[in-house]
C-alpha cells in the first residue's frame, strides 16, 4: 500500500524566532486533498552526561508553555548548519560547566510527528570534569545530579515528564546494562 503523500502547495502562517508555522495542502494516497498544519522547529540535542559516580547531570527550569519546573537533561536547540554532536557538546558545558568524552549516539527522537517537524539528537558521555556554567542571558537553571538508579525510577513514576529525558536516560540504562556503553 501506498502510504506517502504529496505536498501540492504550502502556506507559511507564521515565522517566528524558534518555529515557523505552514498549512500544507496534501494529495493523499487515495487522490483526496488534505489540509496538513506543520510546524517547523531546527531541532535539538540532548546529552546524557555520566559522572564518575554513575550519576546524570540533570538541570530544573521553569518551562512557560506548562508554567512548571522541569527536571531535563541537558539540551538545547540546534543553530543552523551546526553539527548535532558539537552543539550538544556546547550546551552541556554552557548548561552544567561539565566536559564530556567518549560521546555515543543514542539516536534520534520525534518528539510530535503529528504536526511538528523538529528532530532531537540524543547522546551519550562520560564527564571528565567541570568548569564554570554560561547559560543564555535568558536561560536560568539549576544543576542536579541524580543517580542512574534513581532518575531511571523517576521515569517510571512520571517524575521526569519531558519526552528526550526519558528516552536518554531509559537508553542509557540499557546501553550500559548490556555493556555497550
Amino acid at each position: 500500500m501506498d502510504l506517502m503523500e504529496k505536498t501540492l502547495e504550502k502556506n507559511e502562517i507564521y515565522h517566528g524566532k524558534i518555529i515557523n508555522v505552514r498549512v500544507d495542502t496534501a494529495l493523499l494516497p487515495n487522490g483526496n486533498q488534505a489540509k496538513r498544519e506543520v510546524v517547523e522547529h531546527p531541532g535539538g540535542v540532548c546529552i546524557a552526561a555520566l559522572t564518575e559516580g554513575n550519576e546524570l547531570l540533570f538541570v530544573r527550569q521553569f518551562r512557560y508553555p506548562y508554567a512548571e519546573i522541569v527536571w531535563e537533561l541537558p539540551a538545547g536547540k540546534l543553530e543552523p548548519g551546526s553539527d548535532p554532536l558539537e552543539n550538544g557538546k556546547r550546551e552541556l558545558r554552557e548548561e552544567t560547566g561539565a566536559q564530556g568524552f567518549g560521546y555515543v549516539s543514542l539516536g534520534k527522537l520525534y518528539p510530535t510527528p503529528g504536526y511538528c517537524g523538529e528532530i532531537i539528537h540524543l547522546y551519550f558521555c562520560r564527564v571528565t570534569g567541570f568548569g564554570k556554567q554560561d547559560p543564555d542571558d535568558d536561560e536560568f537553571l539549576e544543576v542536579q545530579r541524580i543517580p542512574l538508579d534513581r532518575a531511571v525510577e523517576m521515569v517510571l513514576n512520571n517524575q521526569l515528564p519531558d519526552a528526550k529525558t526519558q528516552i536518554a536516560v531509559l537508553k542509557t540504562a540499557a546501553l550500559l546494562q548490556k555493556g555497550v556503553l
